[in-house]
């Protein structure tokens, strides 16, 4: 089979509708959406009896190991719509040596870095660019702390949509430079995410920009799922017994707790689902919040602050579908503090050769606190979300030297 089979080959759809998330209202599919009458956020629903029939998994083997494989659970009709940079399946990485250390069975790692652009964004930004060029779309606008906004720039220009990105203006120059350099024209803003999200919602109106927030249009879900469809497939089509996720806006969990649902409906697995970890920064924890005083949504965190910008979100849209999948799949909402972060980061680093973002950092800080506390057991198997490369992220300054000019002392090195 070639290599670009998945970009190439019209395979039969199955999308019916959308749905309100909140209300179960309808929605027709194959129109431009962003939230529901509701406000809430709409899910791409498909015809799963019809999926059962068309996908078996002796199939799926056979194809390239791409996003792109599972293009009958994906809302893309047609080939010419795909828009791709390459999107691969990311391993799972063992971390054999910070098992040992800490006396489980295993740990592993989903490494998202290795998607185009760097960052597990592209997953869902892939989705929400694709039927932006199926719909007609011609203009996107969306707030980021730095990734999401280079994922859309760089889709966006592979297929000539115009992208308008606005960033904290504490946003790393890296994620801005990138953003930039990439098509799109990016403003710095004076206040956090949710601030850039009031811009481009105010702006949509006024400009006629289409607002491709989180969870504020419905592919970029459809995308992120894709994690829990390849998590499954390469353990076997089994589940972990616990996933620990890095959570700002959630689309990754909400989406993965979709995925889970779908398998389920074509026979691909059983009932039986990961705990859900929502891994939130004590900075910035609404998420955490919410879960422990057992309430539907959650409010806005004020003061946000954390190095895990990633995480760095005060409000999410997606809140009570976040919590509806910690609480369904009896998992649990953590926060942990900055300084456990970075030095979750300095071992991941030093001990397996595995650096780290700051957001996955926290997974593995958060992982740690859940063993000792006893929330999650030593012979669980654990999966921690890395959800970008960590080179994208600034690095401790190297100090040593070495003066060539000078007799070297060996011995000394």
């Amino acid at each position: 089979m070639r290599f670009d089979a998945n970009l190439t080959t019209e395979r039969p759809t199955f999308v019916t509708h959308l749905e309100c998330s909140y209300t179960g209202e309808r929605y027709e599919a194959d129109r431009v959406h962003n939230l529901s009458a509701a406000g809430k956020p709409l899910l791409v629903r498909y015809d799963l009896d019809g999926v059962r029939k068309a996908l078996t998994k002796d199939a799926l083997a056979e194809r390239p190991q791409d996003l792109w494989r599972y293009r009958e659970l994906l809302p893309v009709r047609r080939v010419e719509d795909i828009v791709s940079l390459g999107e691969v399946v990311t391993p799972l990485v063992p971390l054999p040596r910070l098992a040992a250390k800490l006396g489980t069975s295993e740990l592993l790692v989903k490494d998202e870095g290795r998607l185009p652009t760097g960052s597990f964004k592209a997953r869902g930004l892939v989705m929400a660019v694709s039927m932006a060029k199926a719909l007609g779309i011609t203009h996107m606008a969306m707030p980021t702390n730095g990734n999401a906004g280079a994922a859309l720039a760089a889709y966006a220009s592979r297929c000539g949509i115009r992208t308008t990105i606005f960033c904290p203006e504490d946003t790393p120059e890296v994620n801005v430079s990138e953003i930039e350099l990439q098509g799109a024209t990016v403003y710095r803003v004076n206040g956090l995410i949710d601030d850039c999200g009031k811009i481009v919602g105010q702006g949509k109106a006024e400009v006629g920009w289409f607002d491709t927030s989180t969870l504020k249009e419905p592919y970029r879900i459809e995308g992120k799922k894709t994690m829990g469809l390849e998590l499954a497939e390469q353990l076997g089509w089994e589940v972990p017994d616990v996933i620990f996720y890095p959570t700002g806006g959630g689309t990754g969990l909400i989406g993965m707790w979709k995925a889970f649902a779908e398998l389920e409906a074509i026979g691909f697995i059983g009932s039986r689902r990961p705990r859900m970890v929502a891994v939130q920064a004590a900075g910035c924890a609404p998420m955490v919040r919410a879960w422990e005083r057992g309430e539907e949504h959650a409010p806005r965190w004020e003061d946000a602050h954390t190095i895990a910008s990633g995480i760095r979100v005060p409000q999410a849209v997606g809140d009570f579908l976040i919590l509806r999948a910690v609480r369904e799949s009896g998992g649990f909402a953590v926060a942990v503090p900055d300084d456990a972060i970075q030095a979750a980061l300095n071992e991941a680093a030093r001990e397996e050769g595995f650096l780290l973002c700051p957001e996955g950092a926290a997974t593995y800080a958060a992982y740690k606190l859940a063993l000792a506390d006893g929330r999650v057991a030593k012979s669980d198997r654990a999966v921690l979300f890395n959800c970008a490369t960590g080179l994208k992220y600034p690095l401790p300054p190297v100090h040593r030297t070495l003066d060539r000019t000078k007799p070297i002392d060996f011995g000394a090195l």
